[in-house]
């Protein structure tokens, strides 16, 4: 099982000859099968935690730990391959490819990342079993712009998790959707969160979201608040 540890962390930003701190000294331990909301305003540092959690951003200064990992001290190939076998991402703008099919998003992260990978009848079949799990076996072949906005994030959970990742970090993966289908994106990453013991970690400041966590960590002004 795979724990997350934030140690200490901050992270600033150049923004020509000011810097801006986007995280200060923040430290979070999240253990493995939680359901986690990172809440707080927008510019509170939710998405850059985040960011750093998924290895797409590096501190400043302190730590971040997946498993017994500094990936801090990781090289590119390592840290691809730990975003590859462990963390599932979802968008909220769903970050689809526009000219590829459902099953084809799907499918994408099974083929990238490392020289070699093809298109198999297994990565086939696993994409289209990620499809199905989020109830749309029926709409493989349609491309992102016939497909509602509930059904584009349906796809983006199912491309987080046909790799099987022990962690799914979703960034306001219910901004851009309607309350009904809001609750229903939710209610099946909790689904998924019990039978599997997939760790979520969300970030939102949706005070629904917010209600169905089993733990609220709030951020005010890039650190943690009372």
């Amino acid at each position: 099982m795979t724990s997350v540890r934030v140690e200490d962390v901050t992270k600033d930003y150049a923004l020509g000859r000011t810097t801006v701190p986007a995280l200060r000294g923040v430290s979070i331990a999240i253990e493995p099968g939680e359901l986690v909301t990172v809440a707080g305003p927008s510019g509170s540092g939710k998405s850059t935690l985040l960011n750093l959690i998924g290895c797409l951003d590096h501190p400043t200064r302190g730590r971040v730990l997946i498993g017994d990992r500094d990936v801090a001290t990781l090289g590119d190939d390592a840290l691809s391959d730990l975003r590859a076998e462990k963390i599932g991402f979802i968008f909220q703008t769903f970050n689809l490819i526009p000219v590829l099919s459902a099953i084809e998003n799907v499918e994408f992260p099974l083929l990238v990342g490392r020289p070699g990978r093809k298109r198999t009848t297994g990565t086939r079949e696993r994409a289209r079993t990620a499809l199905a799990e989020v109830g749309l076996a029926d709409f493989a072949r349609h491309r992102p712009d016939e497909l509602s906005g509930g059904q584009r994030q349906r796809v983006a959970i199912a491309r987080a998790l046909v790799t099987d990742p022990v962690i799914v970090l979703a960034d306001e993966p219910t901004a851009n959707l309607d309350s009904a289908t809001g609750d229903a994106i939710v209610g099946l990453m909790e689904e998924i969160n019990r039978r599997d013991g997939t760790t979520f970690i969300f970030s939102t400041h949706d005070p629904r979201i917010m209600a169905r966590a089993q733990r609220v960590v709030r951020l005010a002004d890039g650190r943690i608040a009372a």
